[in-house]
């Protein structure tokens, strides 16, 4: 085989040409639309990169915000219990105290409503008393009804003292001595009563007669700083006092 070097040395030469032209006029610009197409590719994969980390950011920071939201609506529920509690507490406090006020009010209208009944009670007991005192006068002459209040009158009269007797016994010009009476005496009543009261005070002691029917039965003296009581309306007045004094004890 004979080689032909002109026609190699043509051929290498024409071959070089060629690889000149395709670098001058096609490597060439397609390397540099390759690298304009890179470079495209990696501004788009930078924006990417930077839209997901701008993505990861607002997801962190809507869960952040969602984290605030959820501690803040737990914070406004727990005071909104915390004053619920507070305003029920308050008003159970308030109704308690209602309550008890209403049963203090309640329970004084009762002892008041009874007060009055056992007064009422008393009261008409006191009349029923009168009335039955009256008829039961009404049955005994005069002075068998004077008697017993009389020898009561000189009982009370001996307990005083000398000076109190003295005060009775000496003249009195400005307050004389008054016997009263619930009905007018007879002459022969008002000497009974005379020598009742010489043989306790040992002296004749003047006085006056009065009435008032208001006593019932009995007799009273009446003097300058004393009052000497033997009647049925003192008597019906000290159970009167003796009966309230005995309620009180029981309320107290």
């Amino acid at each position: 085989m004979r080689i032909d070097w002109w026609t190699l040395a043509l051929q290498t030469v024409n071959v070089l040409i060629l690889i000149w032209i395709l670098a001058r006029f096609f490597f060439r610009p397609v390397a540099d639309i390759v690298a304009k197409r890179q470079e495209a590719a990696n501004d788009l994969l930078a924006e990417a990169a930077a839209e997901r980390h701008a993505a990861d950011d607002a997801r962190a920071a809507a869960d952040a915000m969602r984290a605030d939201i959820q501690a803040e609506r737990d914070h406004l529920i727990a005071e909104a219990r915390e004053a619920a509690q507070g305003e029920k507490q308050k008003l159970l406090s308030q109704a308690a105290e209602d309550i008890a006020k209403l049963r203090s009010e309640l329970e004084a209208n009762i002892a008041r409503d009874r007060e009055a009944a056992e007064r009422a009670v008393i009261a008409r007991a006191s009349e029923l008393a009168v009335q039955i005192a009256q008829r039961l006068l009404e049955r005994f002459p005069p002075a068998v009804s004077l008697a017993p209040f009389l020898d009561g009158l000189c009982q009370e009269l001996r307990l005083l003292s000398l000076e109190q007797k003295d005060g009775l016994i000496s003249p009195m010009t400005d307050q004389p001595v008054e016997i009263v009476t619930a009905a007018q005496l007879s002459d022969a009543q008002v000497e009974q009563i005379r020598g009742a009261l010489n043989d306790v005070l040992s002296s004749d002691i003047p006085f006056a007669c009065r009435t008032d029917p208001a006593l019932i039965a009995g007799i009273e003296l009446h003097s300058r700083g004393m009052i000497i009581r033997s009647s049925w309306r003192a008597d019906l007045e000290r159970i009167y006092e003796e009966l309230s004094g005995v309620d009180d004890l029981q309320e107290s």
